[in-house]
């Protein structure tokens, strides 16, 4: 293998909930032979630890387009032997406090995250859960990113971070964090004028991986997120029939399409974030699809499964303004920055079903008993009301095989119920040790719009059938 030389600048990490970009050049003499991948298992992440320094190289602005990316011309990803168990201390914050109590009555059925008390950073409105359990020898802790909205003039979406030593009871921070023991506020709106994340920012997914682009004392957790700008895109709404809306939540203007993007931050505490300027001009790291393609109006809710050695999955939505439904796609990836579109994989369902309008914000996870990949999706109704349904693929590519003609979660029954309008946004989680059953969180909405994030449970190994959350069997 020739040499490889490179052109590279170090980039501290912030002590702050301050998110600076980080822009660097490399120029490569000869490819690489090959690229290797390696996921890391989640364990409990050191407190303690900062960044010195990373490197990370810019894409080129003219991507191979090579299906399978064989081309591709990056630094490897290897496994960092230094990870190891240790305690996660619990938060220090002065302003932590628990999830909001909430009432034994089958009206908060499954609630376990409700908004945040008056003045804090998620008081308004608050969705979008990625959560991840790290086990180590001693305990097991919960890490959860949402997205919030407060009610302060601006109302920006912000990324915060919420943790659990059982996946149900959480303690979440009124404001910014200030250490890396720290819940709260972890990620705010880009400033910069030009950039695709100035109005609005929900996580996607967190991936943790060690990479030879990253140099850090062990393993970086890599943020993917939807970006959305000041941009409105034009769609008639009355040729459709209803309204497409994006984002989706109360800070938004009814029918208002927000040009929307996925982006890349990284971190190695989980709280202090680093943005990665991807190819695209504002920093994204790729565009939406050209006119005429189906997604052409917006790239939203991109989350990034690890399938294998250089070969990473994006499944992202959009709207097909064509055909008048949100559909699902994908892109791989050999270093996770750089992608290349595989297509539409999903659309919508049959006439009649919980998703005739299409699908929306897909999860998916690999099955860790069978090797399937099992896709949660939000489905989208003829009368606009949203629920969960499942797909599953043998290879997570564009076999996808829906798993019922009906939603495995629908709107709570009783009329008061705090999801009884509108439930989206699954994350799932499997379990492992002796429990033997999935978790299903996933945002709900009520009657008066407002909005928290609840919890399913599979009926064991069963991914068909869920049920709310309604406390520890004894």
């Amino acid at each position: 293998m020739e040499a490889v030389s490179a052109t590279m600048k170090a980039i501290n990490f912030p002590a702050t909930s301050t998110v600076p970009r980080a822009t660097v050049s490399i120029t490569v003499a000869s490819p690489w032979s090959q690229t290797k991948l390696n996921m890391l298992p989640f364990y409990a992440p050191n407190p303690n630890t900062r960044f010195s320094s990373i490197c990370l190289p810019r894409c080129s602005t003219k991507p191979n387009t090579d299906t399978n990316n064989e081309t591709d011309q990056n630094p490897t990803f290897e496994p960092n032997p230094s990870l190891t168990t240790e305690k996660q201390s619990s938060a220090v914050s002065d302003e932590v406090i628990p999830s909001s109590s909430m009432s034994p009555s089958s009206l908060s059925r499954g609630l376990v995250l409700d908004l945040g008390p008056v003045g804090s950073w998620d008081c308004k409105d608050i969705g979008s859960p990625v959560v991840k359990r790290f086990l180590s020898d001693e305990e097991e802790r919960w890490y959860m990113w949402y997205h919030g909205v407060s009610t302060d003039t601006q109302g920006s979406d912000s990324i915060g971070l919420a943790v659990s030593s059982n996946g149900v009871h959480w303690e979440r921070g009124k404001g910014a964090v200030k250490s890396s023991a720290d819940v709260g506020l972890v990620m705010s709106c880009g400033n910069d004028w030009w950039a695709f994340d100035t109005q609005s920012i929900k996580p996607g997914e967190i991936v943790i991986m060690s990479s030879a682009k990253v140099r850090a004392s062990s393993a970086v957790y890599w943020l993917y997120y939807t970006g959305y700008s000041n941009k409105k895109v034009d769609i008639s709404a009355d040729s459709l029939g209803f309204n497409v809306q994006n984002p989706e939540n109360q800070s938004s203007q009814t029918g208002e399409v927000l040009r929307s993007l996925p982006g890349l931050a990284i971190s190695q505490d989980g709280r202090h974030w680093a943005r990665i300027e991807g190819e695209h001009y504002s920093g994204a790291l790729f565009d939406v699809g050209s006119e005429g393609d189906w997604d052409s109006l917006f790239i939203s809710s991109p989350q990034v499964v690890f399938h294998g050695n250089g070969d990473l999955r994006m499944y992202y939505h959009s709207f097909d303004v064509g055909n008048g439904a949100f559909c699902i796609g994908m892109a791989r990836s050999r270093d996770g920055m750089k992608w290349i579109k595989l297509g539409k994989i999903m659309g919508s369902g049959p006439k009649g079903c919980f998703d005739e309008l299409g699908a929306m914000n897909p999860y998916v996870v690999k099955n860790k008993k069978d090797g399937n990949y099992v896709m949660a999706y939000e489905g989208v109704g003829a009368d606009g009301r949203r629920s969960i349904g499942l797909a599953v693929s043998a290879e997570g590519l564009k076999d996808w095989r829906r798993v019922e003609d009906e939603a495995v979660l629908k709107l709570a029954t009783m009329e008061d119920g705090w999801d009884s309008k509108g439930i989206g946004s699954p994350c799932l989680v499997e379990m492992d040790g002796d429990v033997d059953e999935w978790r299903l969180y996933y945002r709900g909405i009520g009657n008066s719009g407002r909005c928290g994030i609840g919890m399913a449970v599979s009926d064991g190994s069963d991914i068909t059938r869920f049920r709310r959350w309604k406390g520890f069997q004894v």
